[in-house]
């Protein structure tokens, strides 16, 4: 994931701002326990990704770690949906990391290189207990690498690529009506991700001559919005939001339903929106 989901938390009764971070602070000590540097790939997309796979918020521990050294903070118990979220976090970071050495050369490689490796034993650990995600990863991720070298001039054939691998992440999830309205959330999130990742790097790629399908999509060889691109291309970003929330009104999320409901009826069209007036500061990979 690319770091795009953030939480609207402004606003938030102090409840639910609370349970928000109980979950980052329980996602961050299982990642732990499969290595001090797993820890480096928490981010909000990945606890919103543990989030969706709980059912409900469960039991709380109080710990301390090294950023809270002092006062034990509190946060969600290990449990079935931990571990899951932790080991799918990892596997997804790491093909990330390994997709950007392959993307670049020289110099600019050496910061991806370095931090996959480092990354490496805690992979293994989560790709030894969900071989399967694993290897879905990979899969789309070759067909997405093949597109991007083909220069494909399609939006939907790249974020379909990419939504799919996403969607795979509710493989695991019991009962099966619950598991068909997570895949439809993660399909379209990974479509609403990918494009306004491509959009948010419309001028670099422009610069640098890096694959874009929204530049080769709308003719934008320059970087540079039209205003009739702009319009239809926040239709298109709008039309994924609007089949997460769909798909997130035909399940009962239970506690974590305030949260979700300002995630998916006011914090993804506010980022889109942001990406667009070129007013949102990505945070570094």
């Amino acid at each position: 994931m690319f770091g795009y989901v953030r939480p609207p938390l402004d606003g938030l009764p102090d409840a639910e701002t609370d349970r928000f971070r109980r979950a980052y602070c329980g996602l961050c000590h299982t990642l732990s326990r499969r290595g001090a540097v797993a820890r480096w790939v928490l981010n909000y997309d990945f606890t919103l990704l543990a989030i969706l796979l709980s059912d409900g918020d469960g039991p709380t521990d109080t710990r301390r770690c090294a950023v809270h050294p002092l006062r034990a903070r509190p946060c969600m118990a290990p449990s079935g949906a931990m571990e899951l979220a932790a080991d799918e976090s990892l596997i997804l970071a790491y093909w990330q990391l390994r997709d950007h050495v392959d993307d670049n050369s020289g110099v600019k490689r050496v910061p991806f290189r370095a931090a996959s490796g480092a990354l490496r034993d805690a992979y293994r650990r989560a790709a030894a207990a969900r071989p399967e995600f694993d290897r879905h990863v990979q899969a789309q991720l070759n067909i997405l690498r093949r597109l991007e070298r083909a220069r494909c001039k399609s939006l939907d054939a790249p974020a379909d690529a990419f939504a799919v691998l996403l969607r795979d992440a509710a493989r695991d999830v019991e009962p099966l009506a619950r598991r068909r309205v997570l895949e439809q959330i993660f399909y379209h999130l990974g479509r609403w991700v990918y494009l306004v990742d491509a959009a948010d790097d419309l001028r670099r790629d422009a610069l640098s001559g890096d694959y874009n399908p929204v530049a080769l999509r709308y003719r934008l060889p320059d970087g540079l919005w039209t205003p009739d691109a702009r319009r239809d291309f926040a239709v298109t970003l709008d039309h994924s939001v609007h089949h997460m929330a769909a798909a997130f009104e035909l399940w009962d999320f239970g506690p974590w339903r305030p949260l979700l409901e300002r995630i998916f009826y006011a914090g993804l069209f506010q980022i889109g929106r942001a990406v667009l007036d070129g007013t949102y500061h990505k945070p570094r990979k």
